[in-house]
């Protein structure tokens, strides 16, 4: 019998997942299916239960499920609690379990495909959703000095850094704060802003030697990336690696072996300019 896994999402129209996953089973000779499930907010619940009861073994959760996600799970890793989303469900005894991917995704293509040391790095997290609830932890024990979170809504901000249990390490700041903070060995772009147009930030933030970090790709992450170019930061990385490593993270997981994920990035890579963010 094939097997059934999907993405869940609002919007998913664009998203790679399946093309991913079905880049993996075809070269570990699964069979399995694969399918992109929108579901708005209020309606998530309901298309995740029959999926269910469809026989559905494993989802992948994107925006703006991934806190809902973990509500709705009857267990979850420790890494999943500890940054309060869900990426990854496994249907196990009738109940949903739940990880996260994200961040183990994001430090194995910035520290095993970049060869970036991540260790002593002064980082601005920019964003305090799902995306960054899900790399914040991965990133602390990869050894950076100090985290600072900065949101919109301040009170997300500061949920993310008392989540995170580090006071001495994980600092949040008013986004008016932004031009006071001097600049950063790494900073990160965990929002959707640029999906809808600009993203203003100040220049100070950054020097020639800053990574500059998108955890979206595509056409999303053109404005930060421009921005990252005109602050003079002489390296700037998208998603999609972060993206091809946590799917297979979550692969892993349902089929207990993690695919070689180089030619899948060789492939996306080449065509990131004509993408759009859904992951």
């Amino acid at each position: 019998m094939t097997m059934r896994y999907a993405v869940f999402g609002h919007p998913v129209v664009h998203s790679l997942s399946p093309r991913i996953h079905a880049a993996f089973a075809t070269q570990l000779g699964i069979a399995m299916e694969y399918a992109a499930i929108d579901a708005a907010p209020e309606d998530f619940a309901t298309a995740l239960a029959a999926f269910a009861d469809a026989g559905g073994r494993g989802a992948n959760v994107t925006l703006p499920h991934k806190e809902r996600a973990l509500a709705l799970c009857a267990a979850a890793s420790a890494r999943a609690r500890r940054a309060g989303a869900a990426n990854t469900l496994t249907r196990r005894d009738g109940a949903w379990h739940g990880d996260n991917t994200d961040g183990i995704g994001l430090v194995h293509d910035l520290t095993e495909r970049h060869r970036i040391d991540l260790r002593a790095r002064r980082v601005l997290m920019i964003g305090a959703g799902g995306a960054a609830r899900g790399t914040a932890p991965a990133l602390l024990d990869a050894g950076i000095e100090e985290l600072w979170v900065v949101n919109r809504t301040p009170e997300r901000a500061d949920a993310l850094a008392d989540a995170m249990g580090e006071p001495g390490r994980v600092h949040t700041r008013y986004w008016s704060d932004l031009r006071n903070l001097g600049s950063f060995d790494m900073v990160i772009n965990a929002t959707s802003a640029g999906r809808g147009g600009t993203l203003e930030l100040p220049f100070t933030l950054a020097t020639h030697r800053t990574l500059a970090v998108d955890l979206s790709y595509g056409e999303a992450a053109v404005p930060f990336l421009a921005w990252a170019e005109a602050a003079g930061c002489t390296q700037r990385i998208d998603g999609i690696g972060m993206l091809v490593e946590q799917a297979a993270e979550s692969f892993a997981i349902w089929h207990g072996r993690r695919p070689d994920t180089d030619p899948v990035y060789a492939t996306l890579s080449a065509r990131a300019g004509v993408l759009h963010t859904a992951d």
